[in-house]
């Protein structure tokens, strides 16, 4: 079938509105009207060839819509159901077997490269491959899906607010969740509140922390993040942060989360020093590794049970 869809062709350039061609589904696969779709930060850092995915690429893994069709051997969804596309897994290796499928052990070639097992994409171009993005690239106007990332969803609850559910806000609120494992009463710093700092933030406030503290130096978002459970903003450009986080909480919270993929932004840095003084504190990294430019511990020995973690989509 013809569908519309926003191509990256090029490193670095703009996205280009095309119509290609898209496969029937196979019977283990799923045709999706997509009716909205988030944005990830990964999306941009494909485009500027910085992962390995290769070009040209239909992008997109935020992906909301209603099931158009369904291939013979689907039985978890059906036509006119809505759902939300998320990140593709295998299911079979240790990690997916562990209930941990954002680590499966076929990461790379069910996300980045998100080919089908045999290898093909169910995109193309006058008979030219064009790749897929985690299995869904749902920067179109239909994407064929599967069973195992695709989430059945209310029909009450409006697609266009659901996509970030498939990425940006599992990876925020499982870290704190999921990994951090904050309780009722305890503290918590986040470093950075784009979706995923927001997202951790809202997590946070629903597992009744009493002290959120949300720390960015984008002016649009203290009145974003106070509406959203924090009770303390700090923008490190007028107030050293971890000053200021003392100031707060009398020896620092008991956990943080950085969302900002950069090791410690040199205005949001201080992350590691935030945190209890001496014992019994968690810091979690959520977001691309691959830009952290210096350890999180600095030259802090991680000793009394103080803890860090890197985290993917939670």
């Amino acid at each position: 079938m013809k569908i519309r869809a926003a191509v990256a062709r090029e490193k670095g350039a703009p996205l280009t509105l095309e119509t290609i061609d898209l496969e029937a589904p196979r019977p283990d696969e799923i045709l999706v009207m997509v009716k909205a779709t988030g944005v990830c930060h990964t999306d941009l850092v494909v485009r500027e060839g910085m992962l390995p995915t290769p070009l040209p690429v239909v992008l997109g893994h935020e992906g909301a819509g209603v099931v158009e069709a369904v291939g013979a051997a689907v039985t978890k969804v059906k036509p006119g159901d809505h759902v939300v596309m998320t990140f593709n897994s295998c299911g079979a290796c240790p990690s997916c077997q562990d209930h941990a499928a954002s680590y499966c052990h076929e990461f790379f070639p069910r996300k980045l490269f998100a080919a089908r097992a045999d290898g093909s994409s169910a995109l193309s171009t006058d008979g030219a491959r064009i790749n897929g993005n985690f299995f869904q690239s749902s920067f179109a106007t239909y994407a064929i899906c599967h069973e195992v990332n695709v989430v059945k969803v209310a029909t009450d609850v409006p697609l266009e607010l659901l996509g970030p559910l498939a990425c940006g806000v599992q990876t925020g609120a499982g870290a704190v969740i999921n990994a951090l494992k904050i309780s009722a009463g305890k503290s918590f710093a986040v470093f950075g509140s784009g979706s995923v700092g927001l997202s951790a933030l809202m997590a946070a406030h629903v597992v009744g922390a009493t002290t959120i503290i949300a720390v960015d130096t984008n002016p649009t978002r203290p009145d974003i993040a106070k509406s959203l459970g924090a009770t303390d903003v700090i923008d490190p450009r007028r107030a050293n942060a971890v000053e200021q986080i003392m100031r707060i909480t009398g020896s620092g919270v008991n956990f943080a989360l950085d969302t900002t993929g950069f090791g410690g932004d040199p205005q949001c840095r201080g992350e590691p020093w935030c945190s209890r003084r001496l014992w019994h504190s968690r810091r979690v990294r959520a977001g691309r590794g691959d830009r952290a430019q210096r350890d999180a511990f600095h030259e802090r020995r991680p000793s009394f049970d103080r803890h860090r973690r890197g985290r993917l989509q939670s």
